[in-house]
């Protein structure tokens, strides 16, 4: 077992990214962020074997008004159907090839080099849901008091992070544990919904 407090966080108001039945795993990134690169393959080696009854979820997080060109850059790619485009190469630019892909303006261009219709993106880049996207993304980081990343949160109750957990290794199998615990929870909230109710003789 693990122990709130030292290899995870409990959310004072615990809120999902996202509506939904399944349990959340949300990932909060920045494409600035070198660990957050080198977590990726660790991501998709889990989601090989990741528990039933679980949706993995991606945010960037709008940290900081630096943060928050990169994560209108994941909405807008996100919007389009692009974000196969954007996603990984944009990671790769930032710290594989050094390069400096962090105004809007630079990131309009990437987005084009990587084939994504350079009006198109600028248009869901500048619109109102992707702004709106972006607050909720602000909203979500101050509520689950997030001083750094990357960080996953577990159906928007629980925080950890390879530094809380003490290694990324272990950090998945918080991961897995707490799944567990919401998945339980969830059985026994639908077992209580379905028991019969107990009468009363007269």
């Amino acid at each position: 077992s693990f122990d709130e407090g030292i290899d995870y966080k409990l959310v004072a108001q615990p809120a999902r990214a996202e509506e939904g039945a399944d349990v959340e795993v949300l990932e909060l990134f920045w494409y600035g962020c070198p660990h957050c690169w080198h977590l990726e393959p660790e991501i998709d080696r889990w989601l090989e074997s990741k528990p039933a009854g679980v949706r993995f979820r991606r945010m960037p997080a709008a940290a900081s008004p630096r943060w928050v060109p990169h994560a209108k850059a994941y909405y807008a790619a996100a919007s389009m159907g692009e974000l196969d485009r954007l996603h990984k190469p944009l990671f790769q630019a930032l710290h594989d090839q050094r390069r400096k892909v962090f105004t809007d303006e630079q990131i309009i261009a990437f987005a084009a080099e990587q084939g994504i219709d350079e009006e198109a993106f600028r248009k869901a880049y500048n619109s109102f849901p992707v702004d709106m996207q972006v607050r909720k993304s602000a909203e979500l980081v101050r509520r689950y008091n997030i001083d750094g990343v990357p960080a996953i949160v577990i159906n928007g109750k629980y925080v950890t992070s390879a530094t809380q957990a003490g290694s990324t290794g272990k950090m998945f199998q918080v991961v897995d544990y707490l799944v567990g615990e919401e998945a339980k929870a969830a059985s026994a909230e639908q077992v209580e919904e379905g028991a019969p109710e107990l009468g009363t003789s007269g």
